[in-house]
């Protein structure tokens, strides 16, 4: 995808989520968080859209490691609390939208600019939480369009999950195969004892995985971030590799 398809998503879920959390009330429980309310997940999306301006725009070239109570100052009163993360949105969406493609920043992923990952990630960080906001509201998530939903799986499996420092391990070592029934997509994902090797899944390994998981690149997606249950999923061979990945994953950003 390209970093205006980012963009595009990034404004159009995060409209999405302002009228789901302001319809379940800031109150509500999220189901998918069990520690969070609404108010909990408007004041964490927020803070994270505040601190992904201030990197874009400063620009900061170093890591700027902060809470989020140092980077928002003041936090709204719940009922201000939709309008506010509206207001910090917008500007994100306006910070990448008039950056330089040459905008030179700190990055934490890998991607093919620091504008890209930066579209790239406060896309999905985004489009998750908004599925958190329609689970509170008491709906299903709306589906993902599946190049953006592959592209989510890829970002997850490709770049979050392959960092030296990521928690899924296994011993002895496992193979998951993960692959879009709808669009292009497919990875094999080496889980051992040290760092998580994910590869695009060539022709002559296809059988090689010691569990392969295909669907609709929507249902992979929210799946693999534990937004939704893998039923809609078929799992062949040994699905304790999925629950292995399911438990350990646990992405906190």
């Amino acid at each position: 995808m390209e970093v205006q398809e980012h963009i595009s998503a990034l404004q159009a879920d995060g409209v999405r989520l302002a009228a789901a959390a302001a319809a379940a009330g800031e109150s509500a429980a999220v189901p998918s968080c069990p520690d969070w309310a609404v108010r909990d997940l408007l004041r964490h999306i927020g803070g994270v859209h505040r601190w992904a301006t201030g990197i874009v725009t400063g620009p900061r070239t170093e890591p700027w490691r902060v809470d989020l109570d140092e980077v928002v100052g003041a936090w709204p009163a719940d009922r201000d609390l939709v309008d506010w993360f509206g207001q910090g949105h917008a500007a994100l969406v306006a910070a990448l939208t008039e950056a330089d493609p040459g905008l030179a920043c700190w990055t934490f992923l890998a991607a093919p600019s620091p504008l890209a990952m930066w579209a790239r990630r406060q896309a999905h960080e985004t489009a998750i939480h908004r599925a958190d906001a329609e689970l509170a509201a008491g709906r299903v998530p709306t589906a993902f369009g599946a190049p953006f939903g592959a592209d989510g799986v890829d970002e997850l499996v490709s770049c979050f999950i392959t960092r030296g420092h990521g928690r899924l391990r296994a011993d002895p070592p496992r193979t998951l195969r993960l692959r879009c029934t709808d669009t292009a997509g497919d990875w094999l994902v080496r889980i051992g004892t040290g760092r998580v090797e994910t590869t695009r899944c060539p022709a002559e390994d296809a059988g090689d995985a010691d569990c392969e998981v295909s669907g609709l690149a929507s249902d992979l997606y929210l799946a693999l971030w534990n937004r939704q249950g893998d039923d809609t999923l078929t799992i062949e061979r040994d699905g304790s590799v999925l629950d292995l990945f399911r438990e350990q994953v646990k992405v906190r950003w």
